[in-house]
């Protein structure tokens, strides 16, 4: 038990609650309007999938920055640069998580088997992102934001506009987040040669830019109601997500980044699931 625990704890498996509840809203949309049949051996593999990808892409992140985490005060005590986890046993982990993805993929349908590669190349690969380019935030947010769309796929074998938009809604969102919480790292990133916006515009201009992302946001869930033919619960949903965006950018400052992990994990953990809770409800009830 302790040693599940240890792996529960490398791949911070309580950060799902960012990329979950948008997948579950891809399942019933694709149930509910896109013409698919839910059922529940077909939800526990697409929660399977979920699982088995995030795995693979959080434990090949810490396999991948365990140099760099090491010599981070702020992450020295993670699993692999604590010795905790050894390197080797993490690589071994995403291995049989990959493997797990695809396999699982296979039983979902055709089109998903095949774009399961692609999305393990983007879930694994973002984690390099941050030695090349300032824009390693948006690899995070491709990483989240294929999500939604990716149940889609799996109930209906096909893909359509309004999960398309729900996806970018969640790239931008994330993405943007993740400009916020990269501020903790500002001054390491530029002492040792990593790419980040923070590290290459400074906070301001950090700040500036996750707003814009998130003031994008708030259009496209106006054009998401209007393509998934959504009710009031999803107007109810969306104003609320859109209020806890807002509040993140009052409670971090250019003077004062103290509340981060509000901003972060407890503000948008309760954007996400809200949203989701409304959402599919609105689905259940207005189908």
């Amino acid at each position: 038990m302790e040693r599940i625990i240890s792996y529960l704890k490398l791949v911070k498996f309580s950060h799902t609650i960012f990329a979950m509840p948008f997948a579950l809203i891809g399942l019933f949309f694709g149930s509910e309007r896109g013409g698919g049949e839910f059922s529940w051996s077909l939800f526990g593999l697409i929660m399977l999938a979920m699982i088995f990808a995030r795995n693979a892409a959080m434990g090949f992140n810490r396999w991948a920055d365990r140099t760099i985490d090491a010599r981070n005060p702020r992450t020295a005590l993670r699993e692999i640069p604590a010795s905790v986890v050894s390197p080797m046993s993490a690589l071994i982990f995403v291995v049989v998580n990959s493997v797990f993805f695809v396999v699982v993929a296979s039983f979902i349908n055709t089109l998903a088997l095949y774009l399961s590669v692609p999305a393990l190349v983007i879930l694994l690969g973002y984690s390099y992102l941050k030695r090349f380019t300032p824009l390693c935030h948006y690899g995070v947010g491709l990483a989240l934001g294929i999500a939604p769309s990716a149940a889609y796929i799996a109930v209906t074998g096909e893909l359509a506009l309004a999960p398309l938009i729900l996806s970018l809604t969640v790239f931008l969102w994330s993405g943007s987040f993740d400009i916020l919480y990269a501020l903790a790292d500002e001054d390491f990133d530029r002492e040792h040669g990593l790419r980040s916006i923070p590290q290459t515009l400074g906070r301001g201009w950090s700040l500036v830019i996750s707003a814009a992302g998130h003031a994008l946001v708030l259009p496209l869930l106006v054009l998401l109601y209007y393509a998934g033919d959504f009710g009031y619960l999803y107007i109810i949903g969306a104003s609320i997500f859109s209020m806890l965006l807002c509040y993140q950018h009052i409670i971090v400052k250019p003077s004062d980044i103290s509340r981060l992990n509000a901003a972060f994990f407890t503000s948008n953990g309760f954007a996400s699931v809200i949203f989701a809770i409304f959402t599919i409800s609105d689905l259940l009830l207005f189908h």
